[in-house]
């Protein structure tokens, strides 16, 4: 070039710098007129390395040096394709140079130079892109906006030429458009020799979006959605096959403090989505089309040349996006951490499309049951209103598909219509298919019971027992119910370590968690041999024992719950045959008068105690006597039993032992509650056989004589009123008389009961409380020095 054009490319003036890249221009069509392309080169040589990677780097002269470069590409016109690896790094270079005068006039020449090059441009797609998505954030508003112009031109290029522009570098002739190859473009058939050729690679820009989605920049944020978005919408590209590779990062997007970000990157995982229900129902639809053709089924879901079978309909014709490959386990895998997002809009978008694939890949679900169950079931209690919906929405739909599945023991067709879109892609193995066995005798699949990991699911199931919201205990344990429901032979088990934390649960603050737990415990109880029902019997008397203010608080609701779960008598006789024998004679006495007042009292008891009111019958005896021998650790337990049973003259007789026993506190009171009792509807036949002393003499001797043991209190006068209410018949004339009937009744039932050894047993039982507490009370002085002084009963009502 003369030293005038060198000179006037170096100017500080603009103006000067244009018009030598006018004389630069025109040189270069002379070059190219005279098919001197040596000179070209030594042109394109002398603007790099003189002017942009000059030693002294002054700014002129990178100004002129880009200007230069693009002259010479407006000079060279289409034929530049051989060029561009010459000009465009240097082009590239200047992106990044401290001077923002140079960006902005580094985004000027690229323009002009991909506005000539078009569809060749795309062969350096990764470096422009790196270099744009750099100055997305630039501070300085003129290389902001030369930036953006030249970003919209390589987006045209790309929407318009990415899938079918080969560069002339990489075909055997002149060719620059999927055209000249005369291949019907509506046709589904890509030549692989053309497709490698393409200037435009997918596959190498993938990695780059792949790292550049973890940006923090807002600005570069909006950059990369708006790549996204319009590399989505170009078709044949078929981006959402890459869509694991970035949907982590764009997800994290959501979090952005600008409202803009959020909306974009929303409205792009949103059509994700509607795009991948699309391809899922043209796949199902292809497949259904096929069941009802007569194909075979099976050899479609074996995966013999699925391809092939599904990539045309029955007419023939191609349907966009038939052959479109979405890994959805990997989608759902990317899904899973989000869930417990601390932003409610990454956790709300991530329900949100767990909540679609059980529509579209139900099995590839299957398979992370135990992960979602330790996602969602927290996530019923927290966030917003929205979120909680959605994570209820998706348990239902877990519950629904794990019930289908263990249901059952063969592939239903539903199932595996919705299967993922692996199982159409010939090119990848499926875990799918390799826990489906052909059974070539029935043609049936195996049972998706062999997907599904029972233990890790109910581990997860019993961590959730920890968590805070009683809304996500109660779901786990909804879950643990269902499961041992349909699959009893492998969950639940005695000795799967899961019993203790069952047990434990009964001391939760919520009444409708230990319901439920009390719910899931008798169904287990149940289902296996009394080997767990006794030691669940002996475990939670352990724990009454060990926690005494579960007993008090919670006792009385655990074994009410328990009768409506279990036969009634099964649990009142194991716990008494359990008590009878206990050491502990202080709980013993405690467990015994908790029993003995939901006896009383319970409505689910109704029944059990209509039985034990009839002891002519040798069930009723039999009930009666192993309660009896158990309820002797506590007197005033055992007068109720028998006045209950309607046995009143042992229980007269019982009176007569308690003359002879230290009259604590606790006794009284329990008589106060006795008295209360006598009063409520359950004794109503009690009191209307008041009016019979004839048949009932020691009916009287029975209430009189607790009245004697009261000290002048409310309940004593309760008591006395309902007596002095049926003085007036005169029935104290029936006390001196024997009734020859009723003699002989109670001489049958004298044998059959063998009452004076029961009677013997309570004395017994009685008087070994009576060691105790006096050997208690010794115990008490030596500790505290002193014997403790004795000090009148106050016995309050």
């Amino acid at each position: 070039m003369d030293d005038s054009i060198l000179q006037g490319l170096q100017n500080r003036l603009y103006e000067k710098r244009k018009s030598a890249a006018y004389e630069v221009e025109k040189l270069t069509r002379e070059c190219l007129n005279n098919n001197d392309t040596t000179r070209i080169r030594q042109i394109i040589d002398i603007l790099c390395q003189d002017f942009i990677y000059g030693p002294s780097r002054v700014v002129n002269s990178m100004f002129g040096g880009l200007i230069g470069l693009a002259a010479v590409v407006i000079a060279i016109g289409q034929d530049v394709a051989e060029y561009l690896e010459d000009i465009v790094p240097p082009v590239l270079s200047c992106f990044s140079d401290q001077e923002y005068r140079v960006r902005y006039y580094a985004c000027e020449s690229m323009y002009n130079i991909a506005k000539v090059a078009k569809g060749e441009i795309l062969l350096y797609f990764n470096e422009i892109f790196d270099a744009l998505s750099k100055l997305s954030s630039d501070t300085e508003p003129s290389v902001k906006n030369g930036a953006e112009l030249l970003d919209r031109l390589i987006k045209d290029i790309v929407s318009e030429k990415a899938t079918s522009y080969i560069s002339v570098l990489h075909s055997c002739s002149p060719i620059n458009s999927f055209k000249a190859l005369n291949i019907d473009s509506s046709a589904p058939l890509i030549v692989e020799e053309s497709k490698k050729s393409i200037a435009f690679s997918l596959e190498k820009f993938i990695p780059m979006l792949s790292e550049r989605i973890y940006v923090i920049n807002p600005f570069t944020r909006m950059f990369l959605v708006s790549w996204i978005t319009v590399l989505d919408s170009v078709p044949d590209l078929e981006l959402i096959t890459y869509l694991p590779k970035f949907l982590d990062g764009l997800i994290k997007f959501l979090s952005d403090s600008h409202q803009d970000v959020r909306n974009v990157t929303d409205r792009v995982l949103m059509d994700f989505l509607s795009e991948i229900k699309r391809i899922s129902n043209i796949k199902k639809g292809l497949v259904l089309k096929k069941v009802k053709s007569g194909a075979s089924f099976q050899s479609s879901i074996n995966g013999d040349d699925i391809q092939n079978d599904l990539m045309f309909v029955e007419d023939g014709k191609w349907i966009p996006g038939q052959d479109v490959f979405i890994h959805y386990s990997k989608i759902i895998e990317i899904l899973l951490p989000h869930i417990s997002s601390s932003e409610e809009s990454i956790q709300l978008m991530a329900l949100r499309w767990i909540a679609e694939f059980f529509n579209i890949c139900p099995v590839d679900l299957l398979k992370f049951i135990p992960r979602l169950i330790s996602l969602v079931l927290p996530a019923l209690s927290l966030g917003g209103e929205s979120s909680r919906q959605a994570a209820l929405e998706i348990n239902q739909n877990l519950c629904n598909l794990v019930s289908e599945a263990l249901k059952s023991n063969k592939i239903t067709m539903r199932l595996a219509q919705f299967h993922s879109s692996k199982s159409f892609s010939s090119e990848t193995d499926l875990s799918f298919h390799k826990v489906m066995k052909d059974d070539q005798k029935n043609d049936v699949f195996s049972s998706f019971r062999d997907i599904l990991d029972y233990s890790s699911t109910v581990n997860a199931l019993t961590l959730q027992f920890l968590d805070e919201h009683e809304q996500t205990r109660v779901a786990a344990l909804n879950w643990l119910i269902m499961l041992h429901n349909l699959a009893p032979q492998k969950v639940l088990t005695l000795d799967d370590g899961t019993f203790p934390s069952l047990l434990k649960i009964l001391s939760d603050p919520s009444d409708e968690v230990i319901i439920k737990d009390l719910q899931l415990l008798a169904q287990i109880s149940s289902a296996n041999k009394d080997d767990y029902f006794d030691a669940f019997m002996v475990n939670l008397l352990s724990l009454f024992s060990t926690d005494r203010r579960l007993l008090e608080t919670r006792g009385s609701l655990i074994v009410r719950q328990l009768c409506i779960y279990l036969k009634s008598e099964r649990i009142y006789c194991t716990l008494a045959e359990n008590l009878e024998k206990d050491e502990d004679l202080e709980f013993a006495s405690i467990m015994v008068q908790n029993l003995n007042n939901n006896l009383m009292t319970s409505p689910e008891l109704s029944d059990f105690r209509k039985r034990l009111k009839n002891l002519e019958f040798k069930d009723g005896q039999s009930l009666f006597v192993s309660l009896y021998r158990c309820w002797c650790h506590n007197a005033v337990a055992t007068f109720s039993l028998c006045l209950l049973a309607q046995a009143y003259e042992q229980a007269a007789n019982l009176l007569q032992i308690f003359a002879e026993l230290e009259m604590t506190v606790s006794m009284l009171v329990q008589i106060d509650t006795l008295v209360q009792l006598l009063e409520s509807p359950v004794f109503t036949y009690l009191r209307l056989q008041l009016l019979e002393p004839d048949k009932y003499p020691y009916l009287y001797k029975c209430l009189y004589g607790l009245l004697m043991l009261l000290p002048q209190s409310s309940a004593f006068s309760t008591l006395k009123n309902r007596l002095n209410s049926v003085s007036s018949i005169g029935l104290f004339q029936f006390f001196s008389k024997q009734n020859n009937s009723e003699k002989h009744k109670l001489k049958n039932k004298a044998d059959e009961m063998r009452w004076p050894e029961l009677l013997e047993k309570f004395r017994s039982v009685q008087n070994k409380h009576e060691k105790a507490r006096q050997q208690n009370k010794i115990l008490i002085s030596k500790t505290s020095g002193s014997f403790l002084k004795m000090t009148p009963i106050s016995y309050l009502s």
